[in-house]
């Protein structure tokens, strides 16, 4: 499958609620970090993420990726993803987001997805008191300082 085939899957797949079609494009022990939710190992656990996690409280989810750049290894693509909350303080926002996705890829599939997105307007879009977003900011902040590449930069 080519790289464009496989990122409108990627994208359909979640847009869809279709958990098992997402996992399909990720190896038996893939990982998704998501930005959100944290680390899903497995295509179990990535399908129920989409089908329990990411439609639990939001609906008419909106992925597109953009440019793609691979070397056949890494998998570099930006994206725009926007989705209406359901959470009661969103009062139906449809919440966006800009973001890059980066995939490790081995056999054709999708080994490890991570990505670096903007979510601040999308807590500001769902109404997120302060107290509730520093929460988020500092998760996200620990899982940084926790990746093997950041030890050089939390060295003394």
């Amino acid at each position: 499958m080519d790289v464009t085939t496989m990122l409108r899957a990627f994208c359909d797949a979640v847009e869809r609620r279709q958990g098992e079609a997402l996992a399909a494009l990720f190896t038996e022990d893939g990982v998704y970090h998501d930005v959100f939710y944290g680390a899903f190992a497995g295509r179990a656990a990535i399908a129920a993420m989409i089908d329990d996690h990411f439609h639990r409280t939001a609906t008419d989810f909106r992925w597109d990726m953009h440019a793609p750049v691979s070397d056949g290894e890494t998998l570099y693509a930006r994206y725009t993803f926007s989705y209406r909350s359901t959470l009661p303080e969103a009062n139906g926002a449809r919440v966006m987001f800009e973001g890059v996705a980066i995939m490790k890829l081995r056999d054709g599939r999708i080994a490890e997805y991570r990505e670096v997105a903007n979510t601040a307007p999308a807590f500001v879009a769902m109404n997120f008191a302060p107290e509730r977003i520093a929460k988020i900011a500092a998760r996200q902040g620990a899982e940084l300082k926790a990746r093997p590449e950041m030890a050089r930069h939390l060295a003394d």
